[in-house]
C-alpha cells in the first residue's frame, strides 16, 4: 500500500443525509466528498453524519479559520493562536485575545484532532463542532457576539456560495461550527521520519541516538508510551503530572466533572510534532523539551492528585539527550494543511 492512502467519504453518509431534487435547507446537499489523505498508519477518523467532509465544508472552514471578522474585526483569527507554521500551535506561553489580555492556556496543536474523543484541555467540549464556541465567545479570546458574527459574514463571498454549496442552507451558525470543525479533522499528522521507520519499515529513517530514544521511551526507563502511546501519541486521557500544588486559578478536569479527584488533571497532549509546539504544558510554563524531560525524570511535584504512572526515572544525561533526539523525529515531512 501506497504512503498515503485516498480516504473517499461519501456515499453512505451523503445517502444517510438524505440527498434529494426537492431543495432542503437543513440537510447537506450531494455536494463533491474531500479526499482525505491519510498516512500510512493512520486510522479512521470518525465523520459525524451531520457533518460530511466535502471540498466545499473544508474550504469553507479554512477561510473562516484565517479571518479575523471573527473576532468582530479586532485582528484574531483561530491562526493567530492555532499558527500553520508551528503544527497549528502558538509560540507564546498563553495567547492574546481581542483586548491584548492573555487566554488562560497555553494554545495546543490542532494535529490529529479528529481523532480526540474530548476537546480542550480539561476535555469540557465533546465535540469539535462545539468546541468552535468556545474560543469565539470567550472575552479573553475572540469575544464574538454569535447573532452579530452570522450577520457580518452571511452576506459576504465566499461564505454565501460555499454555504449553500457545502450545507444547502444560508450561512449561519450551524454551517460556521461544522465548517471550522470540518476543515480541523483534514490536520492529520502522521509524516514523520519516525512513522517512515515504524509504520513503513524504513530502519535508516531514524538515527542510532534516535533508536536508542525510542528504546527509552517505550521500556521502563522511560515509560513514556504509558500515556503516550498509539497512532497519536497519546492516550487522550487526563492526568496531574505534579507540574504544581497550586490550582487555584485553574484547576484543569475538576472544572468540568467538580470532581476533586479530578484536580490538576489536564489531557495528554500528543507528541507529534513536539519539536514545533514550544512552549510546553497546559499553561505554557516549560519553554525546551529538555525542561520537560527533567521534569518527568524527577517524578514531578507530590501533589495529593499526581498520577501513580508518576515516579522518579533517574535518566542519565545520555538518556535525556538519546530521548529529546528522538522527541524531535517526530515532525511531519509534510504541511499539516492539505487543503487548496
Amino acid at each position: 500500500m501506497s504512503r498515503r492512502r485516498q480516504l473517499l467519504i461519501c456515499s453512505a453518509i451523503l445517502l444517510w443525509a438524505g440527498c434529494s431534487k426537492e431543495p432542503a435547507v437543513t440537510a447537506p446537499p450531494c455536494a463533491a466528498p474531500y479526499l482525505l489523505a491519510l498516512p500510512g498508519g493512520a486510522p479512521l477518523p470518525v465523520i459525524p453524519a451531520d457533518n460530511p467532509l466535502t471540498s466545499a465544508s473544508v474550504r469553507l472552514g479554512k477561510a473562516l479559520f484565517l479571518d479575523d471578522r471573527l473576532s468582530m474585526g479586532r485582528g484574531i483569527s483561530c491562526a493567530s493562536c492555532h499558527r500553520p507554521g508551528h503544527a497549528f500551535s502558538d509560540t507564546v506561553a498563553l495567547s492574546k485575545g481581542i483586548h491584548g489580555g492573555t487566554g488562560l492556556r497555553n494554545a495546543p496543536t490542532l494535529a490529529n484532532v479528529a481523532y480526540h474523543p474530548l476537546l480542550n484541555r480539561d476535555g469540557g467540549a465533546p465535540s469539535l463542532e462545539q468546541q468552535t464556541l468556545v474560543p469565539l465567545t470567550d472575552t479573553l479570546e475572540m469575544g464574538a457576539d454569535l447573532s452579530a458574527l452570522v450577520a457580518l459574514l452571511g452576506g459576504l463571498e465566499p461564505y454565501r456560495s460555499l454555504s449553500q454549496a457545502a450545507y444547502g442552507r444560508p450561512f449561519d451558525l450551524f454551517v460556521l461550527t461544522r465548517a471550522l470543525a470540518s476543515y480541523q479533522r483534514t490536520l492529520i499528522s502522521g509524516t514523520s521520519r519516525f512513522d517512515r521507520f515504524l509504520y513503513e519499515g524504513d530502519s535508516t529513517a531514524l538515527s542510532a541516538e534516535e533508536r536508542a530514544g525510542w528504546a527509552i521511551f517505550n521500556g521502563k526507563r522511560g515509560n513514556c508510551s504509558a500515556c503516550h502511546g498509539g497512532f497519536d501519541l497519546s492516550d487522550h486521557g487526563f492526568h496531574n503530572i505534579g507540574l504544581s500544588l497550586d490550582h487555584g486559578a485553574d484547576p484543569g478536569r475538576q472544572r468540568i466533572t467538580l470532581n476533586p479527584a479530578d484536580r490538576g488533571k489536564f489531557k495528554t497532549p500528543t507528541l507529534r510534532n513536539i519539536a514545533l509546539t514550544a512552549p510546553y504544558m497546559h499553561d505554557g510554563s516549560m519553554a525546551t523539551l529538555e525542561q520537560v524531560i527533567d521534569h518527568f525524570s524527577s517524578g514531578g511535584l507530590p501533589d495529593a492528585n499526581r498520577d501513580p504512572l508518576l515516579a522518579p526515572l533517574h535518566l542519565s544525561i545520555q538518556e535525556k539527550q538519546d530521548l529529546a533526539i528522538f522527541l524531535r523525529s517526530l515532525t511531519d515531512e509534510r504541511t499539516l494543511d492539505q487543503v487548496p
